[in-house]
């Protein structure tokens, strides 16, 4: 049996909370020879500017250089508003997409037949939702350059962020959207905003020429990025597979994941190109939430989303597919079962608003999940 070198990286606020779940399920298929992992530990975001003024060190760059797959918590809190952008715990995150070359973040949204009534939603508008969101990582406004603060006299100040984009990565995004649709529901939709971006004229017509010459066999439709996000709302089983901008892809999947009951229930992966010779692609999975710094260390986090990080993990970088279907099928145990967290327990909770379902949470839930998952 293969052994498989893993980077785990918890990080702030309730990452190391949410990592200690995956950490004992490693160590239980260690421990019953399903599969073989040997792990690292590392400091990334504020912990990282903390022990070495950097968000994250140059040893740490080189494990994850070295790790079949990265294993990531979450980053960022209050503590380290101050600290300069450049080292700002979000820059560890970024480092590691750019250095690596992650381009290609997948992020499923699912919703578990238990948790239909915990969605914003009707039920029978989200019960059997399965959309994936195929958002571009290392490209658009978050890396483009200029990105500048320029003072201008007289109290007044100019910021400018800049939207870039490459024929050849949307060239390489798009590519991965319609490999995975050929595997669901073979149907695409491609959201930009090309009324008012060149960005988006540009990303319409190469993807659009993509689909031509290579994926005719796939359906492909585009939506403006705004109305898209509100067809979202309105029917979100009408998608399959969304493909999209850096920018757009982080709004629309935080959108996606309230329509599951939580953002404490939604996954992600960011991979790289597929190394020719080895075949290998290099990756991190982590779960789309945020650091909730205001219940770090109460206990109360969701780790679903932790969990299922780690079971896309077993999916895209290890072949490992029958055990993260069998993780899956535990999560889904525990919670017709019964078992909540707060942030997707009831009504009344709920009406808090999206930005705090991730904040609470009933922490024996994942140690349920990853008890069950490799049984």
């Amino acid at each position: 049996m293969a052994t498989h070198k893993l980077l785990l990286l918890p990080g702030d606020g309730i990452g190391p909370e949410v990592m200690a779940e995956v950490k004992r399920l490693i160590g239980w298929l260690n421990a019953k020879g399903l599969a073989a992992f040997e792990t690292e530990e590392g400091l990334v975001g504020g912990a990282a500017y903390d022990a070495h003024g950097a968000s994250i060190s140059e040893a740490d760059m080189a494990k994850a250089k070295a790790a079949d797959a990265i294993i990531f918590g979450a980053v960022g809190g209050p503590k380290w508003d101050g600290v300069p952008y450049e080292v700002r715990p979000e820059a560890g995150l970024l480092r590691l997409r750019k250095d690596l070359g992650l381009f290609a973040n997948l992020r499923p949204a699912v919703c578990y037949p238990a948790l239909a009534d915990a969605s914003s939603l009707k039920r029978e508008i989200v019960e059997g939702l399965d959309i994936m969101i195929v958002r571009e990582l290392t490209g658009g406004v978050y890396f483009g350059e200029p990105k500048t603060i320029t003072d201008l006299g007289n109290g007044q100040k100019r910021a400018i962020d800049t939207q870039v984009y490459d024929t050849y990565e949307i060239e390489r995004i798009a590519r991965v959207a319609f490999d995975l649709a050929r595997k669901r529901r073979n149907k695409v939709t491609s959201m930009e905003k090309r009324n008012v971006m060149k960005s988006g004229v540009l990303w319409n017509e190469v993807v659009t020429a993509v689909h031509g010459r290579e994926y005719k066999d796939v359906t492909l439709e585009h939506q403006l990025a705004d109305s898209g996000g509100m067809n979202l709302v309105k029917y979100p089983k009408m998608f399959d597979v969304i493909v999209t901008d850096n920018l757009f892809g982080d709004m629309l999947s935080d959108i996606a994941a309230m329509l599951t009951g939580s953002l404490g229930m939604l996954p992600s992966a960011s991979l790289g190109e597929v190394d020719a010779k080895t075949h290998k692609r290099r990756a991190l999975y982590e779960p789309v939430h945020g650091s909730a710094p205001d219940i770090a260390g109460k206990g109360l986090a969701n780790p679903i989303a932790m969990l299922t990080s780690f079971g896309m993990a077993l999916r895209y970088s290890f072949d490992l597919g029958a055990l993260a279907d069998k993780l899956d099928a535990a999560i889904a145990a525990v919670l017709a079962s019964g078992l909540r967290t707060a942030d997707n327990a009831d009504e009344q909770r709920r009406g808090a608003g999206a930005e705090q379902d991730h904040h609470r949470g009933l922490g024996h839930i994942g140690t349920a999940a990853a008890r069950g998952g490799a049984a």
